[in-house]
């Protein structure tokens, strides 16, 4: 007979965004629904299309990594020990006592170490002028921003971890899908502590161009502080974005063991694929609906339970339809009723990070009891016809949060948080 799921614990968060850096100013920048977009400083962008970007206003040793540490790790990585070290402190937990095959990481980033690559590609080719390059002039780390899977291998090292460690890649869905497969390996009986998150630093000349090339992001180059519009009328692409976010889940007796605070529990996840088109999206929203239902069933909770839904709303015009659709299909009659918003609105999709920084937005909102807005809602969409908080927060209990993300790929994700102190039905 299968042994039942265990309950997993969220006790640590960890966040660098942009606009803002640590926990504390994340929340605050959502309460006050700022914006954090601006012209790119990153490298000359004079001749793209889109020129806007939401960038991380980053100091390595301000956040405590070495002058050998930054050396060593792309921007991204960088991102990702900051933001893991604020997520075990907030914890408390002592990696160093616990037992390390217990103990896991992943990790997850959509686009991997492409700043320092690119960069050191550009002087080893003499600014692409070289075909056969010179390998003189690349840094010795090289190799380790070539693929995304030297991110977790960081986080494991910094932790001792010697359990499960796993990068996840699946586009903008890889850290939802990060946070969701520590949750299974904790529920499952695989880990009894995982830290999990994701990372990504997209802004780049080699990004910017791929998105240009599909008209994807945003020419709103005059207004950038405006341009990420979900849901709204005159919305034209997603602002690119960066950034890191880490969550410390444990095993529920683990963490009360130990005396540790528990955020908020874990309940669901699930993920599908729309196997439709590289970036195209239906209408009917059926795949993002099946994997909202999915998780709410693992969950065990009904639609109607559901107080408040951190979409993915990225501010394209064929997304923010497809999950309006989705919310209607999966959610019913109570898709009107309850709070929708996309945190993308203040803080740009940094792709492969971005659901895991939603998700401690989720987080922190339950512990605040704030619904966070979605700013530059001025204008809403008819055809996406819900309650999509403009512009200001909202004071409310929330007990049940519901996080989705959707991918180019035709990855669609969904988890469900729970408060700690609501009753949580064990599968029978």
């Amino acid at each position: 007979m299968r042994s039942a799921a265990r309950p997993v614990a969220v006790t640590g968060t960890g966040v660098v965004a942009p606009g803002a850096t640590g926990r504390a100013a994340f929340r605050e920048l959502l309460a006050a629904g700022r914006t954090a977009t601006r012209a790119i400083t990153l490298f000359d962008a004079s001749g793209f299309r889109s020129r806007i970007a939401a960038e991380c206003d980053f100091d390595p040793q301000a956040a405590g990594l070495s002058a050998r540490e930054a050396g060593r790790m792309d921007r991204y990585v960088q991102f990702a020990v900051a933001a893991v070290r604020e997520a075990v402190a907030d914890a408390g937990l002592d990696t160093a006592a616990g037992d390390p095959w217990r103990t896991g990481v992943s990790m997850g980033s959509a686009v991997g170490g492409t700043t320092r690559l690119e960069a050191d590609y550009v002087v080893a080719s003499d600014r692409g002028r070289d075909w056969v390059v010179d390998h003189r002039y690349v840094s010795p780390f090289l190799y380790r921003v070539f693929s995304p899977g030297p991110l977790a291998g960081e986080v494991a090292e910094l932790l001792g971890a010697r359990g499960v460690v796993h990068t996840v890649s699946t586009g903008c869905t890889s850290g939802l899908d990060a946070i969701g497969y520590a949750f299974q390996c904790i529920r499952e009986g695989r880990a009894d502590v995982m830290v999990a998150g994701a990372a990504d630093s997209p802004i780049s000349p080699i990004t910017v161009s791929c998105f240009d090339a599909i008209r994807a992001t945003s020419a709103r180059n005059d207004a950038p502080e405006s341009a990420s519009r979900p849901f709204d009328r005159e919305r034209d692409g997603f602002v690119l974005g960066e950034g890191a976010a880490a969550l410390v889940l444990e095993d529920l007796e683990h963490a009360r063991r130990r005396g540790a605070e528990v955020h908020c529990l874990i309940g669901g996840f699930a993920t599908r694929s729309n196997a439709y088109h590289m970036t195209g999206l239906t209408r009917e929203g059926l795949e993002m609906a099946e994997a909202v239902e999915q998780a709410l069933a693992q969950a065990r909770r009904r639609p109607e339970e559901v107080d408040y839904v951190n979409a993915h709303g990225s501010g394209t015009q064929q997304n923010d339809r497809h999950e309006t659709a989705a919310f209607k299909r999966s959610l019913g009659a109570h898709a009107r009723r309850v709070p929708v918003s996309s945190v993308k609105s203040m803080v740009g999709h940094s792709l492969g990070a971005i659901g895991a920084i939603e998700l401690a937005a989720c987080v922190l909102a339950m512990d605040e009891g704030m619904v966070p807005p979605t700013a530059n809602l001025e204008h809403p969409d008819p055809e996406c016809d819900l309650d999509y908080v403009p512009m200001t927060a909202r004071s409310q209990r929330l007990d049940t949060v519901l996080s989705v993300g959707s991918g180019f790929g035709g990855f669609q994700s969904a988890v469900v948080l729970d408060r700690p102190d609501r009753k949580v039905l064990q599968p029978s």
